[in-house]
């Protein structure tokens, strides 16, 4: 059973990536790097800006920092424990896909997913009370976790179950910050 997820993970991968061209690689470069993303950040903040408290402001900084923290770690844990190769580095089907970019690092599961979709869920869903377009925060992590796909950084089950992790941790870290909100309310505001 195990055999044929990998064996349909890479297959996946094999298609995906060869749907890129070389015209497109740039962009995707451009894509894959955080800091290049720090407009979009800087937006949500100020969006947070306009509708909480200066305190509350800082207290879901503060969670967004142990958020991605949290998650990070616990993305190298498993990583370190599966080792699976990146899909640049695996012998197999190294000869069959765009290596765009390469790392000698290890793939699953994927930490940009798994951030970017802790992050955003987490901000989703303190948004979405003030914003009816809130949901188009998840656009972030779709186009940024599908660049590591197409440079051949990560298998699309690394993607899935790097999202399903951010899933979990971005919710598990909204209900901390609901209660501390709901607890220390006179004092946030």
């Amino acid at each position: 059973m195990l055999e044929s997820l990998i064996a349909a993970d890479k297959n996946l991968l094999v298609y995906l990536n060869g749907l890129g061209s070389s015209s497109y690689d740039s962009f995707w470069l451009f894509i894959t790097k955080q800091i290049n993303w720090l407009p979009f950040f800087l937006v949500l903040l100020y969006c947070l800006y306009k509708k909480v408290s200066l305190k509350t402001l800082g207290v879901i900084v503060l969670f967004l920092a142990g958020l991605i923290t949290f998650t990070d770690q616990m993305t190298n844990l498993v990583k370190y424990s599966v080792a699976r190769p990146r899909p640049c580095n695996t012998e197999d089907i190294k000869e069959l896909i765009r290596v765009v970019k390469c790392s000698p690092t290890l793939s699953f599961f994927s930490g940009h997913a798994s951030n970017s979709t802790a992050t955003m869920l987490f901000l989703f869903l303190i948004l979405r009370k003030y914003y009816k377009y809130a949901f188009l925060v998840f656009i972030f992590p779709l186009v940024f976790a599908y660049s590591r796909i197409y440079l051949s950084l990560h298998f699309p089950g690394d993607i899935l179950v790097g999202y399903c992790f951010g899933i979990f941790s971005g919710t598990l870290f909204y209900i901390l910050f609901k209660y501390i909100e709901t607890k220390y309310a006179d004092k946030l505001h």
